[in-house]
């Protein structure tokens, strides 16, 4: 039996290679005998360049640069073999999990340290830099990326601003021309949230980077500021930056990228075509995926939504496994999804509860699950 091995991250806990691993090594335990193929994937979150790294000939480049509260921390691009493509991972230095939960304030947050990967790009003379947005703790709106690439946003006395979101308030005009040498961006995201708005990036997406409601109204207004001056300052910046389709991606980290003359791209379609999924779903009999948490976001646009939707138009089985499950059964069949299984229900016998074995043994768990499918699925 051939089995397709294809999930996302479990976030905070596995990357999602090696959540792929722990399948394979549970499902080996019953059934050694499967043909058993690893793509691990991601939807431009974190883990968008290791993925990548695994599929695409090229080598990867180590930058210094810093993470959202202006702090050293490494990062790297993906340097195509070729080097006219960069791929570029936001998450390494924008993302929430680089912050402690008492760190996590996007009125301070920057995605200043993004700026310098994308520079290190354009200065490797990459013709076309790919973002992966997603996971972010930012609420900038790329503030923080314009000024690292020369395009610095200002106050009415002509000073740079500080780092956050909340400082955007106080933004009066853009210093500076973006120094990309060329170099074409496109953004991996599979967010359409415009900007602003209550679907845009601070009402959806700025609580769970430790947003109040207060917060929320001032960084909707600190963004749509910044999307005022830029329309106005930046040249070639679509007009109407605030309400277009993808622009709330990670924080507003998607309209930057438009405003700089980039483009949106669907994440998950892209690693799909990178990693040579397509053929892999051709040979397949059946398809495990997973991540983290499986809920109703997970049906709409991200790794678990496109793997199962591929899945159901070829006809074949489908198994989620994740670290919680929530997300609808009529719901989840509807997109494909042909059964369930969590590690909070595996471990829920157990003392502490399931939540923390869970956490503290996804692993343990994740091979546990394999076992056992293959006892029900293996031919």
């Amino acid at each position: 039996m051939r089995i397709l091995i294809c999930p996302d991250k479990f976030a905070g806990t596995l990357s999602a290679a090696e959540v792929a691993t722990a399948v394979r090594a549970g499902w080996r335990e019953t059934a050694p005998d499967d043909e058993l193929v690893l793509r691990p994937l991601s939807d431009g979150g974190p883990g968008f360049v290791e993925v990548l790294a695994g599929a695409v000939p090229g080598r990867r480049v180590p930058v210094p640069t810093v993470d959202p509260l202006g702090r050293p921390v490494d990062g790297e691009i993906l340097l195509t073999a070729d080097g006219m493509t960069a791929y570029v991972e936001s998450a390494q230095a924008c993302g929430l999990h680089l912050l402690a939960p008492d760190e996590r304030d996007p009125k301070r947050t920057t995605s200043y340290g993004l700026g310098a990967l994308v520079a290190m790009a354009a200065e490797s003379g990459a013709r076309r830099a790919v973002i992966g947005l997603g996971g972010s703790a930012v609420n900038d709106a790329g503030a923080g990326l314009l000024a690292a690439l020369n395009a610095v946003p200002v106050d009415a006395t002509g000073m740079a601003l500080p780092y956050g979101g909340a400082a955007l308030l106080g933004v009066a005009g853009l210093t500076g021309l973006p120094q990309l040498r060329g170099m074409e961006l496109v953004a991996a995201t599979d967010v359409d949230n415009p900007l602003t708005g209550l679907t845009g990036a601070s009402n959806v997406f700025g609580p769970q980077k430790g947003a109040s409601r207060e917060d929320v109204l001032l960084l909707d207004d600190a963004v749509t500021r910044l999307a005022v001056v830029l329309e106005r300052d930046l040249p070639g910046c679509p007009p109407g930056l605030a309400g277009l389709p993808g622009g709330g991606a990670a924080g507003g980290l998607g309209a930057a990228v438009l405003a700089l003359g980039g483009r949106c791209e669907s994440g998950i379609d892209l690693v799909t075509r990178l990693t040579g999924l397509d053929t892999a779903f051709d040979e397949a009999d059946l398809v495990i995926t997973g991540e983290g948490s499986f809920d109703h976001q997970s049906l709409r646009g991200k790794v678990v939504a496109g793997v199962a939707g591929a899945a159901r138009d070829r006809g074949l089985p489908c198994v989620v496994l994740a670290g919680r499950v929530s997300a609808g059964r009529r719901e989840s069949a509807a997109a494909g999804v042909t059964e369930t299984h969590s590690l909070v229900d595996h471990f829920g016998g157990e003392p502490h509860g399931g939540v923390e074995r869970a956490m503290s043994r996804p692993a343990e768990g994740l091979r546990a699950l394999a076992a056992r499918l293959a006892g029900q699925w293996s031919r």
